[in-house]
């Protein structure tokens, strides 16, 4: 995997200024956990600052109530603002019931559990929402994106940041198809960013592929990107990266330290606990979709950590009866539909007005390819199957094969020596050794 300019710190380097409890191995106490939590921003100057808290949608698996429930009880009496923010990206904003559930609180009643404290969607369709941080140049993306993209970025970002004096990021870390491992400074961008960067990110990680990034803890072009926007922010950046134990809700581990040095100490935990490596490819696999993904946008997931691990003319087959449409953000997709990368590439004039995320997403799904522009004909090296409640009309349309969910047989699979089903697909990233 290449890496940034070397401007930027080594995560090996970086992971040693973070504090951590736990490891790859168990996982811990919940108490301890709040002990650390605790412990950790009492030794921090936060007295008569305002906080903002960044924190994952429910898309991610992560005891959220656990933790912010402890930096509540850390800041409350200590900050003179609390504002936690819901990192979106560009999903779906949470209902309140959906934003009780997963902060740990009586819908209506988010003064009994956390007083004192704001919770904010990240209106990503609102242009009031960004504050401006300035312009990343053209040359200077050159040097970050290693020649794949020249042109001036834009650094929106959410103003609850930057109208704050602390930004506290509290999340998971893990596999990314983007940008390789997930977490620290991603949760400002992409996940409270401006359409403009996250546009260039992800089509950077598109160019690169998802299954060269996918897993990697290097500063891959993309990480850099983000830290260089991250760069601009004006408030002091902290975070609790947590690694939880597939499945589950319980924590391999916590780290803390500025938003570079805890998503680095964090990553090593992750490359260890959420890779899994196959001595052999995989010719069918059956990717069952947690509830927690809605739409194929965020269960697409359950592909992207599977791809290293099929064999060339294999199938995934995304096994999510849950699921009624593709997207419930971005009708785009269902109009380009699913192609590989140089399907998109060597027709830019065809597609480049599309948001380049549209299309990073599109790629993201199906896989390694090759594209004759000549001929029109697409190879596709993977064959990618709805079996959802998506009709089989849409699938086709959008490049996707179909399966009628009923008939799928989850027993009947796990017994078969030719299939192999993942449960809980979407988190855990599935490589050849």
């Amino acid at each position: 995997m290449t890496t940034a300019p070397p401007t930027h710190e080594p995560p090996e380097l970086a992971a040693r200024r973070a504090a951590r409890l736990g490891g790859a191995d168990g996982v811990l106490d919940p108490q301890a956990v709040q002990r650390f939590i605790v412990e950790q921003l009492d030794s921090v100057d936060l007295d008569g600052k305002s906080v903002c808290i960044i924190v994952p949608d429910a898309t991610r698996t992560c005891p959220m109530p656990l933790l912010l429930g402890a930096v509540h009880r850390a800041l409350h009496g200590r900050a003179s603002r609390m504002t936690t923010l819901i990192a979106l990206g560009t999903h779906q904003p949470m209902s309140e019931a959906a934003l009780a559930r997963h902060l740990g609180y009586a819908a209506g009643r988010l003064e009994e559990t956390y007083p004192g404290m704001t919770v904010l969607n990240h209106a990503w369709w609102d242009p009031e929402t960004f504050a401006d941080l300035g312009t990343i140049p053209a040359a200077r993306l050159a040097e970050l994106s290693e020649g794949r993209l020249a042109m001036d970025v834009p650094v929106l970002l959410n103003r609850a940041v930057v109208e704050h004096d602390v930004a506290l990021v509290v999340g998971p870390v893990l596999p990314h198809e983007v940008v390789g491992i997930s977490g620290g400074n991603k949760y400002f961008f992409p996940g409270v960013a401006g359409q403009q960067i996250i546009d260039v990110s992800h089509w950077i990680g598109a160019l690169i592929t998802s299954a060269e990034i996918i897993g990697t803890t290097a500063i891959t072009p993309v990480r850099a990107l983000i830290n260089e926007g991250a760069s601009l922010v004006p408030a002091d950046k902290l975070a609790f990266c947590v690694v939880g134990e597939s499945g589950s809700l319980d924590l391999h581990s916590v780290s803390f330290g500025d938003t570079d040095s805890a998503w680095a100490n964090a990553a090593e935990v992750c490359a260890a606990t959420h890779v899994t490596y196959l001595h052999e490819p995989v010719r069918r696999v059956i990717s069952v979709i947690p509830t927690m993904y809605e739409d194929i946008w965020t269960g697409a997931k359950g592909f992207y950590k599977l791809e290293p691990a099929v064999a060339d003319g294999g199938e995934v087959i995304l096994y999510a009866p849950h699921i009624t449409e593709i997207s419930t953000s971005h009708p785009e997709i269902n109009e380009i539909g699913y192609h590989c990368r140089d399907y998109f590439v060597k027709q830019w004039d065809r597609f480049k007005h599309i948001h380049w995320g549209t299309l990073a997403h599109s790629t993201h799904l199906r896989g390694a390819g090759t594209y004759d522009a000549e001929t029109g004909e697409e190879r596709l090296r993977v064959k990618v199957t709805l079996a959802t409640r998506i009709p089989e009309e849409v699938c086709r349309a959008a490049n996707l094969g179909y399966l009628d969910p009923d008939s799928v047989d989850l027993a009947a699979a796990e017994a078969d020596d030719e299939t192999f089903v993942v449960p809980n697909a979407g988190e855990t990233l599935f490589r050849l050794r």
